[in-house]
């Protein structure tokens, strides 16, 4: 029996999604909530992996298990033993031939940041930071050079084991509300710390460091040193992947209407 489970968590504990020897991450994590509940092992396979510091509102995984229960039992007994920053949203019975990545036509992120002469306090490690303020209009016009397919080099991280550097972002929506800005991206799939190294470079040109075509000039270069700096992991959010309509999944949880 198949089974997808919607799960949300707070990264700033923990070193990333995937299973370490450390124990010290959400994978593992979840794997031994759900032992303890299932009372069997159960390996999961995620939609997306997250970095350490790295949020995430509706990851999707999927598991095999012999194990029957109902529903909404997985959901109160695995979180019965997860910790208070870990918690399943939803399960579902689906398919064998439902798979938590390959299913997925698109992946979507958040990344908030605190415009503020002032570093965060209650937000911190849940927001990145910046105290120079930001042109919106100079962000959105160089953000715009990034949409299509492209080879992203120029913002993949040394260990990123991704097979090819060409992916198709789809869009990049950025708004502000008070002091906090959202950038929103949708793409079929991410290189390692790619968003990390958008927003750095997006940064650089909010605050006139470069103008909007700098990000052109970046792109083309294809060479992470052209880029700025890797941004903070802090205010990243991965909101979760995208299915067809006929999985019946649900498509974000709760925590979608906290985040500013």
């Amino acid at each position: 029996m198949r089974l997808a489970l919607g799960i949300s968590y707070n990264g700033q504990a923990y070193d990333g999604w995937q299973s370490q020897l450390s124990g010290r991450t959400v994978q593992d994590q979840l794997e031994a909530a759900l032992q303890r509940f299932a009372t069997v092992r159960v390996a999961t396979v995620c939609a997306g992996r997250t970095d350490a510091g790295v949020h995430g509102l509706a990851q999707v995984v999927h598991c095999d298990t012999e194990v029957r229960r109902e529903e909404f039992s997985w959901v109160r007994g695995t979180n019965t033993f997860l910790p208070p920053d870990i918690a399943v949203q939803w399960a579902q019975h689906v398919p064998d031939a439902f798979h938590a990545r390959n299913s997925a036509r698109a992946r979507r992120y958040a990344y908030v940041l605190l415009e503020s002469p002032v570093r965060p306090s209650v937000e911190a490690g849940r927001v990145g930071w910046v105290f120079r303020p930001l042109d919106g209009e100079a962000l959105r016009a160089g953000a715009a050079h990034l949409i299509g397919t492209h080879d992203f080099t120029s913002f993949r991280a040394s260990s990123c084991q991704s097979p090819t550097p060409v992916k198709t972002l789809t869009r990049i929506a950025i708004s502000r509300r008070g002091p906090y800005w959202r950038f929103e991206f949708e793409g079929n799939a991410f290189l390692h710390h790619m968003i990390r190294n958008i927003m750095g470079c997006l940064v650089y040109v909010g605050q006139g460091m470069h103008g909007p075509d700098w990000m052109r000039e970046v792109l083309q270069a294809r060479s992470r040193d052209a880029a700025a700096p890797t941004f903070s992991p802090a205010g990243l959010y991965f909101l979760g992947p995208v299915y067809e309509d006929h999985w019946g999944l649900p498509s974000q949880a709760a925590a979608y209407d906290w985040l500013p």
